[in-house]
């Protein structure tokens, strides 16, 4: 069954929101790849899924650095173990076995609890930092940063 995004997944962040939404559409490929009896092509979503989820973590990561998130650590711990949980996925399909449904069931799971949850925790203290950031859209009052650019610099970093 595809993951339907909903408002209670809003972290109120534009740039996490849209990254939590295409990995949602991922997780949503990944289910019709499954439906198709067509294991190329979960092959092709989960490498797919894998490398952008990666990308996001690593944005992620040094965005919550940049707003100096006391619980960084943790939160790094929890992306590490799930991208060794994503690899025993990975190789377990490399042997040939059929992992589909156990790694979908698993992947919406996780993430709907993780934005819920770990995500949420973040969610002020960056919105504090990305607002104190100048607003393109609005030279007339400009708000004055120590850190600007702080979100378009990350995302040319993490996504080229």
């Amino acid at each position: 069954m595809p993951i339907t995004w909903d408002s209670r997944l809003d972290t109120g962040i534009e740039v996490i929101d849209a990254q939590h939404k295409r990995i949602v559409g991922y997780i949503n490929d990944l289910e019709i790849a499954k439906q198709k009896g067509d294991r190329h092509l979960v092959t092709e979503v989960i490498e797919q899924l894998i490398d952008y989820t990666q990308s996001h973590f690593g944005f992620e990561e040094a965005m919550l650095e940049e707003a100096g998130y006391k619980f960084l650590k943790p939160h790094k711990k929890v992306h590490e173990l799930f991208i060794k949980r994503i690899t025993e996925f990975t190789m377990r399909a490399a042997k040939g076995e059929d992992i589909a449904d156990e790694l979908h069931s698993m992947l919406a799971k996780w993430l709907l609890n993780h934005i819920a949850n770990e995500d949420r925790d973040y969610a002020v203290l960056v919105k504090q930092m990305v607002n104190a950031e100048p607003v393109a859209a609005a030279p007339q009052a400009p708000v004055q940063s120590s850190k600007p650019g702080i979100i378009s610099g990350l995302l040319g970093r993490f996504f080229r």
